[in-house]
Order: structure tokens, then sequence, then C-alpha cells
């Protein structure tokens, strides 16, 4: 209620705020006003875009400009670089480190995640830091505490797939249920029909691919690739890199390249841990070939103009901190089984092609072979590492004298063609060669053994010609088939058999080149695809892709005799999964060839014992089919008999049930037809 002027008012007594005598706070601030305080500025405010570079080499004055050019160089690759300072003493000398400022946080995170443990030389690592770090170091509490021990976490297991008793393989068939839904089937190789193990709807975006010993498949996505493994296919690590278009594992599994569209990033990743190890910026004309690998992992080299730049993987800095420069150079290859390169540079003038073997990290020449009148090379690796070929292309010319020698005129005649073969074993590395004439239309090593093949002449009407390479003696001519339509060579991975392909008809023979026999000849109409099982006991042809019918595949057996045909729709690829080299020593692979016989009737009576099996399988299938449609016809049967009252009442209790019931409604009618008509001439 108001009151009026003059009035006196009441009052409430004020409340005391004051602690009561003996009174002790026991609230921290950090408690109270927590989050307030966080708030409170420190002396790394402002300086998130700075960065600390330590382990810089001590210089002089006269020095000091050389070593600032190199290390503004090396961080400007981060980002824009705002300002650098260079602390130094009274005699002007720096002090061993270094403050970068770059124009945002974001290239100061970037500096420091790719350029801390930079190798500058051999004596000095850069380590770099974020100047904003310096405070998290420093509130490092005195006493130390040991960490908590976490929980077993059972992994995986990524090599169960070898414990299959019988040894029987897997593959993988991928297909395109619905436009963009791509489906992987994965299957055991199981006698007399394949068991599904596990069918993945949406598994990839366009296709997967196994790792070199089948222990990963990788899947593509949007935002970058997965990699699988282990009895159900569980997810092992994903790696983001956006419409990365294919991969690249390493020989030993240890590292996945994603290759991003043209022009843009390539990337290697450690499989285990998804740490970034190493980026490249490929040129435009990058394919997956840019990066190769050594047989051990050990090194990974790449070709960049007129240079081979090889990568330790221990630091994934350049070997020797330094590039191998090679002027005129086309290709390199590594050798399967070696640290050693192979490498071919072009012909010049007054200056021959050369093809070198080079060992690697001695950066030593092993071997090297001049070649003349050189047009292109192709190098060509024995799996085994034994020998290496080198296809070459040379031009046929004759030189038409004329009075001034000086103007002498060259005249080319045509293309022929050597084939440099390097003993990779032998002392000193012998090298022979075999020259054909004709146009070389293919070329494969036997992958386990001593023989390659070759397929020269016109593609309509081909010769196939087999050499044998022995230690100390030059390739011999074993055998030559004649007159053969096939432009493609598939060896077996276990050597001995080969499949001759003509790829645009169709058409397989299966050789066996212990005496050159043909097995068998078979077809498989717009088969694009030919690819042996790890074991080298099947073979599947498949089509797909451009074809719009018959898209499936077909497995034969190495004989050439067709096991299966599955007619799929949208087929799109079939993968074996491959399997790692065997443990077992080559001795030990000599006495089990040599007493096969003696295991001959334990296998027989497995393989026996699984038709039987399998037969017994099929009869009881059959069984319960038929039981089952028994059991529903009966049903139906009956619920037709329980319905014919009701049917009658419709039907005015005229039973319809049979054609008999009711004959005046029934029409007949007679239709002939004229089969034949002979005509007979009597005289």
């Amino acid at each position: 209620m108001a009151k009026k002027k003059g009035e006196e008012q009441d009052f409430e007594e004020e409340p005391n705020f004051d602690d009561p005598e003996g009174f002790v706070d026991d609230v921290s601030d950090e408690e109270l006003l927590g989050d307030f305080l966080r708030q409170k500025p420190c002396e790394s405010d402002g300086v998130e875009n700075v960065i600390v570079v330590d382990n810089i080499p001590v210089v002089g004055a006269a020095r000091f400009p050389k070593l600032k050019g190199i290390i503004e160089k090396i961080f400007k690759n981060a980002g824009t670089i705002v300002n650098v300072h260079y602390p130094k003493d009274e005699e002007d000398n720096t002090k061993g480190y270094a403050f970068v400022e770059y124009k945002n946080q974001e290239s100061a995170e970037e500096a420091v995640k790719s350029l801390n443990n930079y190798r500058l030389d051999k004596h000095y690592t850069l380590l770099v830091n974020r100047f904003a770090d310096f405070q998290k170091y420093s509130d490092i509490p005195k006493e130390w505490s040991p960490p908590q021990p976490q929980p077993y976490k059972v992994q995986n297991d990524l090599y169960n797939f070898l414990l299959e008793a019988d040894a029987q393989d897997q593959f993988c068939v991928v297909s395109e249920t619905v436009p963009g839904s791509v489906q992987v089937q994965f299957c055991q190789n199981t006698q007399p029909e394949p068991s599904e193990l596990l069918k993945r709807e949406r598994f990839t975006d366009t296709y997967v691919k196994w790792s070199p010993k089948g222990t990963y498949i990788v899947t593509f996505h949007k935002q970058g690739v997965v990699v699988w493994g282990g009895s159900s296919f569980v997810k092992v690590n994903k790696f983001a890199h956006s419409n990365a278009q294919f991969v690249d594992i390493s020989p030993c599994e240890q590292y996945l390249v994603t290759y991003g569209p043209n022009g843009q990033k390539i990337v290697i990743w450690d499989i285990r841990t998804g740490a970034e190890k190493r980026t490249f910026v490929s040129d435009g004309m990058s394919n997956a070939s840019m990066l190769r690998w050594s047989h051990d992992d050990r090194y990974v080299a790449r070709l960049v103009d007129s240079q081979i730049q090889i990568y330790d993987t221990t630091t994934f800095f350049l070997l020797d901190m330094k590039s191998i420069r090679v002027e005129g150079i086309r290709n390199f290859s590594w050798s399967p089984t070696d640290n050693i390169i192979a490498y071919w540079v072009a012909e010049e003038v007054d200056v021959p092609a050369k093809v070198t073997l080079m060992a690697i990290p001695k950066k030593t020449e092993l071997r090297t072979k001049n070649l003349f009148n050189v047009a292109d090379c192709k190098i060509h690796w024995q799996k085994s590492g034994d020998y290496l070929c080198v296809k070459v292309d040379r031009f046929s010319k004759s030189k038409k004298e004329k009075k001034d020698k000086k103007d002498s005129d060259v005249k080319f005649l045509g293309m022929f063609y050597n084939f440099e073969i390097f003993h990779m074993r032998e002392k000193d590395i012998p090298v022979d060669s075999v020259e054909v004439k004709e146009t070389i239309l293919a070329f494969a090593w036997e992958p386990v053994g001593s023989k390659f093949s070759i397929i020269h002449g016109e593609p309509s009407s081909a010769n196939v010609s087999f050499y044998e390479t022995n230690k100390g003696q030059e390739p011999v001519l074993v055998k030559k088939l004649e007159k053969k339509v096939c432009g493609h060579l598939f060896w077996s991975p276990r050597g001995q058999f080969i499949v001759l392909a003509n790829l645009q008809m169709g058409t397989f023979e299966f050789v066996d080149t212990n005496d050159f026999s043909i097995m068998k000849t078979g077809d498989h109409y717009r088969a694009s695809e030919v690819e042996w099982d790890p074991t080298g006991r099947y073979v599947v042809t498949g089509t797909s892709g451009k074809a719009k019918e018959d898209q499936g595949y077909y497995m034969w057996s190495f004989q050439g005799r067709i096991l299966k045909r599955v007619n799929l729709k949208n087929f799109m690829l079939f993968l074996w999964r491959p399997r790692p080299p065997t443990l077992l020593s080559d001795a030990k692979q000599k006495e089990i060839l040599k007493n096969l016989k003696k295991y001959y009737s334990q296998f027989e009576s497995k393989d026996r014992l699984r038709m039987t099996r399998a037969s017994k399988e099929l009869i009881e299938k059959r069984a319960k089919l038929r039981e089952q449609f028994t059991e529903y016809r009966s049903k139906r049967v009956k619920e037709w008999e329980d319905q014919k009252k009701r049917r009658m009442q419709l039907r005015n209790n005229v039973d319809t049930d049979t054609l008999e019931a009711d004959p005046d409604n029934v029409e007949e009618e007679i239709v002939e037809i004229l089969v034949r008509e002979d005509t007979t001439v009597i005289e």
C-alpha cells in the first residue's frame, strides 16, 4: 500500500553476511570459479600462430643468411610465414632455436605435424612444437603416478583363413545389385559347391582390393577407404582421403597408399595405427604405379624429373638426404626378392641407351648393359627374382653412303626386338640376348621355374614360343606352337601350366609345359578377365562391364575342365584371396613332391568321402523339400474341400468342381492341323 508523504516507513532488518567467528573457508577458487578462472589471460595467449624450432645449427654471422634461407624454404611449405626470429648471443651466433610466426593457427599446426623430427642433415633433426604448448609442459606435476592398467581387449584374428584343414581357398564376388549399391559375397571354394561365408550389401561404392598376402580387404567410399579383416571382416582401420580412386598396399602389408584424383595429394598411411607417414602431390599424370615398394617394405621410390627419389620407411626421409639423378631415365623397377633397382636410360646422340642394376642402400652399380638403336624398353622381373628380362624395341636401319660422308643418309627399315636376359644369381650377372624379328604381342615369365613365353607374329595367326634358361647357358627355344589365335599369357602361380587366351573371342587353351601338350580348349564368350587361384588348381574367367548379357564367371580346373558356370546379373569382379608365402623350406617342398604318391590314397579317400557327404546332403535336401511340398499340398486340398459347401451355395447348388458335373456347359471343339503334305509320283 502506498504511504502518504510524510508518513514513516517500516523496513525489515538487513541480513548479516559476515562469517561467524572461527569459520574456515575450505572451498577453493578453482572449485567455486573454475569456468571464470579458465578465461584468465596467460603468457601464451595470442601466440597460437607461433611455433618453436629446436636443434637448429649454431652458426655465426657469415653463415647466418644461408641458414635462414634453408629454414624458411622448409617451413614455408606449411603456410604463409609472417615473421621468423633467431635469438643470438653476444658474439652474434645463433642459439640453436628459432620462432616462426604463421598467418593462421592451421598453418602452425600443419608445420608441427609434418615437420617435427624433420632430418635437416645427418647431424641435425629439427624438433618443432607449438609455442602455446609450453604452458602445458610447464604444468606437469612433480610427482609421477603410474598409469592405470587398461583391460585386455581381444583383437580379431586376421589369419584364421589359413587354418582351413583342406586348404580350400576363399574368393569374393562383386556385383551391383541396384545402381549405386555394390554387394560383395565371400565364399569358400569347397567341393562340389562353394559355401557362402558372408554377404555384405552396400559394402563399397566402387570395387574392392585384397592386400598382397590376403590379410586385409580394402573398400572405397566418398570419405575415404576402409580396411577390413578377420573371420567376419570387421573394420580394422579407416583412412580419411575423400574421393580416393585407388590404393596400393606395400608387399609386407605395413603401409597403404591412397591416390586422389589427378592433381591432388597421394598419402602413405600406416595400416595398423592409421598414422599419416608421408604426403605427395601428384603431377596430374600420376597413377597407381607412381610409388614403388621394395620387397621388404624398407624403401619406397618414385621417379621425378630424371631423379629416382628413394625414401627410407623408418623415417620417410630421402635415403642419404638426396635423390639419385640419372639424366634421360625413362623407367625403373624393384626386384621382387632383393633390394635391387633396374632402370633404363634413353639413347641420345653418340650416347647409347643402357640398362643398369643398382644395389640399395649403397647405390652400387652391379651391372650395366649398353644398347643401340633403341626405341623403347620394358622391364620384366621373374617372380622368384632369379632372372630379369628387358624387352628392347630396336630400329633396323642402314646408311646410304654419299660422296660426302657428312651427308650420309640414315634409312629406317623397320623394327626388331631383343630380349636381354640377366642371370641375377650368377657371378657378375651375365647377360644373354634373344632376337625376334616379328612383332611381340605378349611376354610372361614362369613364376616358379626357368621358362618364359612369347607371343609373336600377326594377331590373327600368331606363334607362341617357349624358352628355357639354365645356369651358365644361353636361353634355348624348347617349343614353338604355330598359328595360335591368342593375345595373352596366364601362367599358373606354381608354374608348369599356362593358359593361352584370346579375350576378344573368349577362347582358351590349357597347356602343360612339361611336354607342351594341349590338355583342353574352351570358350567363354566375351570373357574379359582370367585369374588363377593361389595354389594353381583352378582358373576363373569372368564377363563383366561392357557385356550386357551373359554376365558372370566360369570356374575351370587347371586341366581346362569346366567345373561351374555362374550367371550373375551386373557382375563386376571376381577376386581370389591371396595367400602368404609358404613357411616350408625348399628342401621340405621337394621332399613332399617326391613322396606325393604316399599321400595320394589319403587325399583320394577324403575326396570320396566329401562327394559322398555332398550326395547325401543333396538327397536329404530334396527329401525335405518334397516333404514340405506334400505337407503344403495336403493343407490346401483340405481347405478346398472344406469350402465346397460355400461354393455350392454360390453356384445354385450345382457342383462345378469337375467337367463331368455339368456337361451342358461344356463345348467340344475339334481343331485339325496340317502337319505335312507329301506328293508321290507313280511311274
